[in-house]
C-alpha cells in the first residue's frame, strides 16, 4: 500500500513539472486573461451616449494639442541674505557686498492664437525670464519672446518665429458658461507632456482670492497641476474658455482659471503696444455690508459704496457723489467692489457708458466717459484699482470685520510667495502689517500709499503682529 501511495504521488509530480500531453508546446499559457482574437469583450452592449461622450473627447484632443506648446524658461533668482546683512552697520565692518543669485529652470504651458506665432500663457510663467525655450506638438523647440506682460490679471504674450504653418486655438465665449458644463485641461503638469484631463465647470466669477489684482475665475475640477499654468480650459466644443492659472494647495479637484472673455481686451492691448490700458472712475469705494444695504434701503448686500470722489475726475463730471452706491456701468450689474473694479479695467478708455447709483433710497442714471487710469490725475490720486494684489511676493487684504471691531488696524497677509522677497524675510500668511517705514497703515488705502513710497526708497521696514508678538522684518525693494 505503501509502495501504492509513493507512485501516485511521483506522477502528480511529473504532473506539475512536465506539460500535460493534452497541449503541445505552443499552447502553454501562464496566465489566461488575455483576450482572444475571437472572444467577446466582458461588456458587449455599451450605451450609445457613453461611446459617443468618449468619441467627443478622442476627437477633443486630436484637434486642439497640437495647438498647446510646452513653455520652459531660464530665470536668475536672488539668494536669500542673511538677516543681519540688512543692518546699515554690515558694510562698514565687511565691505559692500554683491547680492548672488542662482538659476532657476521653470515649466508652464501656453496656446497658440494666430498664425503668425504669437502665443498666450500666464505672466508668472515667463516673469523674470532670461530664455524662453516653445517646443510644438511635433518637438520642434523655438526661441520665444516676450511681447507683453500684463501682472494684473496674470497674462503674458509671447511670440516664436516659426518656419512652418502654426494650428491655431478656437476662442470661445466664457460669458456662456454654466456650471456643470464639461470642461478639458491640456499642459505641462510637471513636465508630462501634454496631459489631457477632463472635469466640469466648477464655479464662476470666483473672486477675492487673493491670486490677481483683476479676479473672475472659472473654477474647475478637471486635474490642474503645476506646469498646467498658461494651458487651456476648453468646452466640449474644443474652444478656449479659459487659462489655466491656480490650484489650491490644500484640496485636491480645485483649480481655477482666467475667463477667455477677459484675456482678449488685454491680449489685444499687449500685441499692439506690449502693456494695458485701463479704464478710470475717480473714486474710492468700499463693499456694501448688510447693514449699509438696510439703511440705503437696499434689498440686499451689493455694489460698492463710494466714500470719496476725486476733484475733476471722470466721477465728479459726471455728477457721482459721495454716499452713492454703484450698483451697474455700462449695462452691466454690479456685484460687489471686485468686479465694479474689474469692469472698470476692462472697459476702453474715453468709452460713453452710463451709470446706474442708488442715492437717497433712489436709482439715477448717470451718463460718464471712463478716463486713463494711466493719466497723471489718475496717478496722483487715489483710484479704485490702486491698492495692489501683490508686493514683494505676498498679498495683503482688509482686516476681519471682528478684529476691526475690537479695535485692530492694518492690512492682514494672506498669501505669500514661496520665492518671493516676502518669504525670504520671513513674513507668514496671517501676519497683520501694522506699519511700514514706521507709519501706521489703518487700511488697503494708507497701505498703497506708504508701500508707493517705500518702493522709491529701496527697502522698507514692516512692523508686523504675529499673534501676540510684534516683530520687525526689513524687505528689499529693487
Amino acid at each position: 500500500m505503501t509502495g501504492f501511495r509513493s507512485l501516485i504521488i511521483l506522477l502528480l509530480l511529473m504532473g506539475v513539472v512536465f506539460p500535460s500531453g493534452c497541449k503541445n508546446k505552443e499552447e502553454v499559457l501562464f496566465y489566461e486573461s488575455s483576450r482572444k482574437e475571437k472572444a467577446e469583450p466582458p461588456i458587449k452592449e455599451v450605451p450609445k451616449d457613453i461611446l459617443a461622450s468618449q468619441q467627443a473627447f478622442i476627437s477633443l484632443a486630436q484637434q486642439v494639442t497640437p495647438c498647446v506648446v510646452n513653455i520652459s524658461t531660464v530665470s536668475r533668482k536672488k539668494l536669500v541674505q542673511p538677516f543681519f546683512q540688512f543692518s546699515p552697520f554690515f558694510d562698514d565692518f565687511f565691505g559692500e557686498q554683491q547680492p548672488r543669485y542662482r538659476r532657476d529652470t521653470s515649466l508652464g504651458s501656453g496656446f497658440i492664437i494666430n498664425s503668425t506665432g504669437h502665443i498666450l500663457t500666464n505672466d508668472h510663467v515667463v516673469r523674470d525670464a532670461e530664455s524662453i525655450k516653445v517646443k510644438l506638438s511635433n518637438e520642434n523647440v523655438y526661441d520665444g519672446k516676450v511681447v507683453g506682460r500684463d501682472p494684473k490679471t496674470d497674462i503674458a504674450v509671447i511670440k516664436i518665429e516659426s518656419r512652418e504653418p502654426l494650428p491655431v486655438a478656437v476662442l470661445g465665449d466664457s460669458d456662456k458658461l454654466r456650471v456643470g458644463q464639461w470642461a478639458a485641461a491640456i499642459g505641462n503638469p510637471f513636465g508630462l507632456d501634454r496631459t489631457f484631463t477632463v472635469g466640469v465647470i466648477s464655479a464662476t466669477g470666483r473672486s477675492n482670492m487673493g491670486i490677481e489684482t483683476y479676479e473672475d475665475f472659472i473654477q474647475t475640477d478637471a486635474s490642474i497641476n503645476p506646469g498646467n499654468s498658461g494651458g487651456p480650459l476648453l468646452n466640449i466644443h474644443g474652444e478656449v474658455i479659459g487659462i489655466n492659472t491656480a490650484i489650491v494647495a490644500a484640496g485636491q479637484g480645485i483649480g481655477f482659471a482666467i475667463p477667455i472673455n477677459m484675456a482678449k481686451n488685454v491680449v489685444d492691448q499687449l500685441i499692439s503696444k506690449g502693456k494695458v490700458s485701463r479704464g478710470w472712475l475717480g473714486v474710492s469705494i468700499q463693499p456694501v455690508t448688510d447693514e449699509i444695504a438696510a439703511s440705503f434701503g437696499l434689498k440686499k448686500a451689493a455694489g460698492a459704496l463710494v466714500n470719496e470722489v476725486v476733484p475733476g475726475s471722470p466721477a465728479a463730471r459726471a455728477g457721482i457723489r459721495q454716499g452713492d452706491i454703484i450698483v451697474g456701468i455700462d449695462g452691466r450689474e454690479v456685484r460687489d467692489v471686485q468686479q465694479l473694479q474689474r469692469l472698470v479695467a476692462e472697459t476702453p478708455v474715453g468709452k460713453q457708458v452710463e451709470v446706474r447709483v442708488i442715492r437717497e433710497k433712489k436709482e439715477v442714471r448717470l451718463s460718464m466717459k471712463l478716463g486713463s487710469a494711466e493719466s497723471a490725475e489718475a496717478r496722483q490720486a487715489r483710484p479704485e484699482e490702486a491698492v495692489p494684489a501683490v508686493w514683494l511676493g505676498m498679498t495683503v487684504g482688509e482686516l476681519p470685520r471682528e478684529m476691526r471691531m475690537r479695535g485692530l488696524g492694518g492690512v492682514a497677509v494672506t498669501t505669500v510667495d514661496p520665492e518671493g522677497t516676502a518669504a525670504e524675510a520671513g513674513i507668514r500668511p496671517g501676519d497683520v502689517i501694522v506699519s511700514v517705514n514706521r507709519i501706521t497703515v489703518g487700511n488697503l488705502a494708507e497701505y498703497s500709499r506708504v508701500i508707493t513710497e517705500a518702493g522709491k526708497k529701496g527697502s522698507a521696514l514692516l512692523l508686523i503682529k504675529r499673534g501676540t508678538a510684534s516683530i520687525y522684518f526689513v524687505l528689499r525693494t529693487r
